[in-house]
C-alpha cells in the first residue's frame, strides 16, 4: 500500500511553473525574437551590462560632487581615554597597574586586537598606572606621568 502512495505524490498545485524556453523555434510560444524584443544592445548575442550603467546617461558616481581628500594608507585607531583607564582600575575590571592593548581588549573597552590603540587625555588620572599603546596624545602622556606611571610607545 505504501508504494501506491509513493508513486503517486505530486508537487502541491500552484507550487511549480513550467520553464520558459527560450530560442527553440516557433513551435514554444517564445519564437522570432525568443522575448528579446526589437534591435538595441540587450537583443543581441553577447550582451553585458555593467550593474552601475543607466541606459547612456550619466551615472550617479560622476554625477555627485566629490571633493576634499582622503589618503588610502590611513591608520584608524581605537581610542581610550585616561579616564576609561581611571575607571578600569578604579573598579578593578583590570588585574594590576599595567595596561597594555590585550587587557584593553579582555576587559571589553577596544573591540579589535589587531588595531592600534591611541590614548587620549580627556578625563582624569589618578591612579598610577603603566600604560603600553600604539600612541598617545600630549596631554594623556602629561596626565600619566603626572599621575606617577609611565607610558610606553609600542611599534606598529
Amino acid at each position: 500500500m505504501a508504494r501506491d502512495i509513493l508513486s503517486n505524490l505530486t508537487p502541491a498545485r500552484g507550487s511549480r511553473r513550467r520553464v520558459k524556453r527560450i530560442g527553440r523555434g516557433q513551435g514554444s510560444g517564445h519564437g522570432g525574437t525568443a522575448t528579446k524584443g526589437h534591435k538595441g544592445a540587450r537583443s543581441r548575442s553577447g550582451h553585458k551590462f555593467k550593474l552601475w550603467f543607466e541606459g547612456g546617461q550619466m551615472p550617479l558616481l560622476r554625477r555627485i560632487p566629490k571633493f576634499g581628500f582622503k589618503p588610502h594608507n590611513r591608520i584608524e585607531a581605537q581610542i581610550v581615554n585616561v579616564e576609561t583607564l581611571e575607571r578600569l582600575v578604579s573598579t578593578k575590571r583590570i588585574e594590576g597597574s599595567v595596561v597594555t592593548p590585550e587587557v584593553l581588549y579582555k576587559a571589553g573597552v577596544v573591540s579589535k586586537k589587531d588595531v592600534p590603540v591611541k590614548i587620549l587625555g580627556e578625563g582624569e588620572l589618578k591612579s598610577k598606572v603603566e600604560v603600553s599603546a600604539h600612541a598617545f596624545s600630549k596631554s594623556a602622556l602629561e596626565k600619566i606621568q603626572a599621575a606617577g606611571g609611565k607610558a610606553t610607545v609600542l611599534s606598529q
